[in-house]
């Protein structure tokens, strides 16, 4: 039980990726906060942790609005008592070339995948550095070392996301907060759903396979730190 006394808080945890690290955390014995948009989503997923034996508790949450992640630290610490990892796995996409791209997704974009990712941030850093201790792990995206065209808005959302997670990591370094992105290669999440003609889908990463990655960064002892891991297909899929 790598995680045992802990709790972890995961956005996007209603599918995908974010869904398979809460899993995986409440195995290895945290108690997760599920945060995303969809009630439904949030509620199958509390009831596969508690079914396996775990502790759970879904907060609907929309990661865009600055209250609304305010009240879901508020509320992860009081259940929990405290807060030991955050995982911001919230997020959306768009593809398409620059000359065709719309300037709502481009907002849409930026809104969830680094904005919403600075709000949790921000929210979770009193009562980690009160503590003396805590992880952050923000999920990035191959795109921030292999060029993808057609992801101008996502590829620059993952660099902002790259470039504040450094300065994050340096700023709560003596704090005894750790901060590392996890950077995924192609993974077979409900995002591709929206791509037409994409590339196998078989060939792909599983998100379990993401989790995995957050576990290691998420259960070293103290006096170490992942900040930055990248996990690719085995198959030569991006």
């Amino acid at each position: 039980m790598r995680l045992a006394g802990q709790v972890a808080l995961v956005t996007g945890a209603g599918r995908g990726i974010g869904r398979a690290v809460a899993a995986a955390f409440a195995r290895e014995g945290a108690f997760v906060v599920l945060a995303a948009r969809s009630t439904r989503e949030l509620a199958s997923i509390e009831r596969e942790i508690e079914a396996a034996g775990g502790r759970a508790l879904a907060v609907p949450t929309d990661v865009r609005q600055e209250p609304a992640v305010a009240a879901l630290v508020t509320r992860a610490l009081a259940e929990g008592g405290r807060l030991d990892c955050l995982v911001t796995a919230a997020g959306f996409a768009a593809f398409g070339p620059v000359a065709d791209a719309k300037t709502e997704d481009w907002d849409q974009l930026f809104a969830v995948n680094l904005r919403g990712a600075f709000l949790c941030c921000r929210a979770v850093l009193p009562a980690m550095t009160a503590q003396g201790r805590g992880t952050i792990i923000n999920i990035g995206s191959v795109v921030t070392s292999r060029t993808l065209p057609g992801s101008g808005a996502y590829t620059a959302a993952k660099y902002g996301l790259l470039g504040f997670s450094r300065v994050l990591a340096e700023e709560m370094r003596a704090h005894g907060v750790r901060v590392g992105v996890l950077s995924a290669g192609a993974t077979d999440t409900p995002l591709w759903d929206a791509v037409p003609q994409p590339p196998d889908r078989a060939l792909m990463l599983k998100p379990a396979l993401i989790a995995e990655a957050a576990l290691l960064m998420a259960a070293l002892p103290p006096g170490a730190t992942l900040e930055e891991l990248t996990l690719l297909p085995q198959r030569g899929v991006l």
